[in-house]
């Protein structure tokens, strides 16, 4: 997945961005903590996600040195069995349910997006011809898969990280590809915290609710107030649905207003919000600075992506697979190849190479 020329640049920028990365980390840590002091908040989640995302960030980093693409398939072939497995199992029963709680089922779409991100990365970062082909035609398999288990967000977005993939082929220059990224993000994230102000025009609104349904508008608006009741701090972590009405009147309350940083606002106010955001950008900086190719970070950066749209509008970071799995890719696009500790045979000297026939074998 390395691209061998890049090798020394990066390794002359030091390890600043992995330091930053560590201090976001704790800092979403300490962060839950800190809103959690004097209340009967529960930050067990939030602790335990951070540590998923670190556990599954440095195992990238260490199994992308050594065999990134043979770890990027075999993930890509684990995620797409617990897609499958989810969509007829436990909570993917349920996802496929009209009566389920909103966002159970960006679960299924986050682990098919998940599989097919890493198939595209096996298949961009694969030298050999075949082992490209089966990649290719995995990550299509897997977007197909979405429709039989009748995640059409999962297709979509699964789809759309494979076309993003290939794109990514012809594109030279990274940064204005994640540049692009960050911005879809912020544009998602932007339209969702219109819909819980309900600040968006009548028209687009019913067109919205048609979509998200009107139970989910309904937990986003709570959101809403209980982040203007304390902004810095929030309610607390895991507070929501003992103080959010609409999910008092779900039979099927799970306590989340199914978005993630309508969740963050709301439970661990404009700090936590912003640690959320920053860590998501950082993500992104990271891949920018990746000795790994170009296209293989855009891949990955589109998969990071799609994820942050499906966590946007639904309850994928709640599962601890999916936070594993992303936590995973990141590292793994973003992983220094190990030296080559090989001894090189000396270069064979010119008068012992005929003309016309290159020197060594």
């Amino acid at each position: 997945m390395a691209a061998p020329a890049e090798h020394v640049a990066v390794a002359r920028r030091g390890r600043a961005p992995d330091a930053v990365g560590a201090a976001l980390l704790a800092g979403c840590a300490v962060w839950a903590l800190i809103s959690s002091a004097g209340r009967e908040a529960r930050p067990e989640g939030v602790l335990l996600a951070v540590l998923t995302v670190t556990t599954g960030y440095v195992v990238g980093r260490i199994s992308g040195s050594l065999v990134p693409v043979a770890t990027a398939g075999a993930m890509a072939l684990v995620w797409f069995g617990g897609a499958i497995a989810s969509g007829q199992g436990t909570f993917g029963a349920a996802t496929m349910s009209a009566a389920a709680p909103p966002g159970d089922s960006g679960a299924v779409a986050a682990l098919l997006v998940l599989a097919g991100g890493a198939a595209c990365a096996a298949a961009t970062g694969a030298r050999r011809l075949p082992v490209r082909s089966a990649m290719w035609l995995l990550a299509a398999v897997i977007a197909g898969t979405a429709l039989a288990l009748d995640s059409v967000v999962g297709f979509l977005t699964t789809a759309g990280v494979v076309l993003c993939s290939l794109a990514a082929a012809r594109i030279r220059r990274r940064l204005p590809g994640l540049a692009a990224y960050a911005l879809i993000t912020v544009a998602v994230v932007g339209t969702g915290w219109a819909v819980a102000e309900r600040a968006l025009p009548e028209g687009l609104t019913v067109a919205l609710e048609g979509q998200l349904t009107e139970h989910r508008m309904e937990l986003w608006h709570d959101a809403a107030t209980l982040v203007k009741a304390d902004p810095v701090r929030g309610a607390g972590p895991d507070r929501f649905g003992d103080l959010s009405t609409a999910a008092a009147r779900s039979p099927d309350n799970d306590g989340k207003p199914h978005s993630a940083p309508l969740q963050a606002a709301a439970e661990q106010g404009v700090v936590g919000v912003a640690l959320l955001g920053a860590l998501f950008g950082w993500s992104l900086s990271v891949l920018g600075r990746s000795p790994c190719s170009t296209p293989v970070t855009l891949t990955v950066g589109a998969t990071l992506t799609a994820l942050a749209a499906l966590a946007t509008v639904g309850n994928a970071l709640s599962f601890t697979q999916v936070t594993l799995g992303a936590g995973l890719l990141a590292g793994l696009a973003t992983a220094r190849p190990a030296p080559d500790l090989t001894p090189q045979d000396p270069p064979e000297s010119p008068r012992t190479a005929r003309d016309g026939e290159p020197a060594g074998v």
